[in-house]
């Protein structure tokens, strides 16, 4: 007997396996971009189906990133399977080298979720995450409310000084503990997961080093280290006061207390000892790396490699390692470099008329723009992509100049907008840790995130208005 069809599911197959026939099909005309070329056609067409999938989850959203690598090799690289059609109606465009597209399963981001994992798995094995999450947690009292404010503020000082996906790492291993003593239908439990990446990316806004667009934007405005913070501190505290405010109401605690049972059994052996010393070792390296030089991704792999010889990590531990959210996270790595390698971001970006704005509408526009593109892309990247375009457009218009003084707040507004797109798994990584958990749902996370990047973007934007009225940017 023939088992019983299941129509979605053979929708869901006939839409991947028709997907690249029907890019290949497209007209060239089918999107009316001036000099738009074929590979960058593909491009849009592939953002699309990825962001609908994404969005809609008709199929796990890491079969969705595995997808668009797949569409990538088969469709835009330099051994595509499909022929590239119209070759004399419009220019083919910049085809990607297949190993390019294929090392974004290797990327260092990747090794930098592994050393957070191994870090994570052994936290919980010898009982450290006990250890740190009672003592980081103690002033805070049993409120769940208030052991939420800690994990946000313990959470976004770390980011300041080391990688947000780190800092990240860390806390969710301190949070697993916590949520051993909620309800699983306990509402509660999706704001303290969501907590941490939502902090994590905020911290990270509040110093130079605390993430790479700061220190790309950086580049295009004069500012000491002491200036940045004099204003991004307070901006920080205030838009993670709000993300507390709108997390305990969107998702109400029912438990009226949280207490913290810290095992007292766990034995101390020379395992125990390697374990701690190494926690403490690999954070102490991620907060110093201005010192010694080695890179946060160089750093993750010493629990990896210290973990794996001495046997704290086994091989039945291997089975427990969030694979799918590697695979997550290098679906989100190759979008974007399909984006900034075949042109189509930089193109869509200079398509804008930018001169026939005022500086308000500039702000707010490029601002805007920027938290878009963060949200389906790397935050480093979209700022890698927006800010040389923005910073030239921006010195070029006269107005501007005169009002505020030079190109200084739009760079600085772009900047801070690319660090507050988090309201998707592939948005930043801290949100794929936070959804490899499996505490948070996709559409809880757009809500969150889309209403805490709407109202960072707003805040940060009289705070442009605020210090430009005292003169900061004038006298830059």
């Amino acid at each position: 007997m023939l088992p019983k069809l299941d129509s979605v599911r053979l929708l869901k197959t006939a839409f991947i396996f028709l997907l690249p026939l029907g890019v290949w099909c497209l007209p060239v005309e089918a999107i009316p971009i001036p000099g738009l070329t074929l590979i960058e056609q593909r491009v849009i067409v592939i953002f699309l189906a990825a962001a609908l999938l994404w969005i809609l989850e008709p199929i796990p959203i890491y079969a969705t990133s595995l997808l668009v690598i797949f569409l990538e090799l088969v469709l835009i690289s330099d051994t595509a399977l499909l022929p590239l059609r119209g070759a004399g109606t419009a220019a083919i465009g910049v085809l990607l080298p297949y190993k390019d597209i294929m090392a974004t399963l290797a990327s260092p981001i990747i090794l930098l979720f592994l050393g957070g994992f191994f870090l994570a798995i052994a936290a919980t094995k010898y009982g450290l995450d006990l250890q740190l999450a009672s003592w980081l947690l103690r002033p805070f009292g049993t409120r769940p409310e208030r052991v939420m404010l800690g994990l946000m503020g313990i959470t976004a000082l770390f980011s300041m000084f080391m990688s947000n996906t780190a800092a990240t790492a860390m806390m969710l291993a301190i949070l697993s503990p916590i949520l051993r003593g909620v309800d699983r239908q306990d509402r509660g439990r999706t704001a303290l997961v969501l907590a941490i990446p939502f902090a994590a990316n905020i911290g990270g806004l509040g110093t130079p080093i605390g993430s790479p667009p700061n220190a790309i934007g950086l580049s295009y405005i004069s500012l000491s280290f002491g200036s940045w913070m004099a204003f991004a501190v307070p901006f920080v505290l205030s838009i993670l006061l709000f993300s507390w405010v709108m997390l305990k109401r969107m998702f109400p605690f029912t438990i009226r207390e949280i207490k913290l049972q810290v095992g007292r059994n766990v034995r101390a052996n020379y395992k125990t000892h390697i374990v701690y010393g190494t926690f403490g070792a690999t954070i102490l390296l991620w907060l110093t790396d201005f010192l010694h030089g080695l890179n946060a991704y160089t750093v993750a792999l010493i629990p990896v490699v210290v973990f794996l010889i001495t046997g704290i990590i086994r091989k039945e531990d291997l089975k427990d390692l969030s694979w799918d959210v590697l695979w997550l996270v290098s679906g989100g790595i190759a979008l974007g470099l399909a984006m900034e390698r075949s042109g189509l971001a930089a193109h869509l970006v200079q398509a804008l008329d930018f001169s026939a704005l005022s500086p308000v509408a500039l702000l707010l526009l490029t601002g805007f723009l920027a938290l878009l593109m963060a949200n389906f892309m790397s935050h480093t990247a979209t700022a890698n992509l927006l800010l040389p375009v923005v910073a030239a457009l921006a010195a070029s218009l006269p107005r501007l100049t005169a009002e505020w003084g030079g190109s200084g707040a739009v760079v600085l507004m772009t900047t801070f907008a690319c660090s507050m797109g988090m309201s998707m798994p592939i948005s930043t990584p801290p949100n794929a840790l936070a959804h490899a958990t499996g505490e948070v749902e996709v559409r809880d996370m757009i809500r969150a995130g889309a209403l805490v990047g709407i109202m960072g973007l707003f805040l940060f934007f009289l705070l442009l208005l605020g210090l430009n009225q005292v003169g900061f940017f004038t006298n830059r």
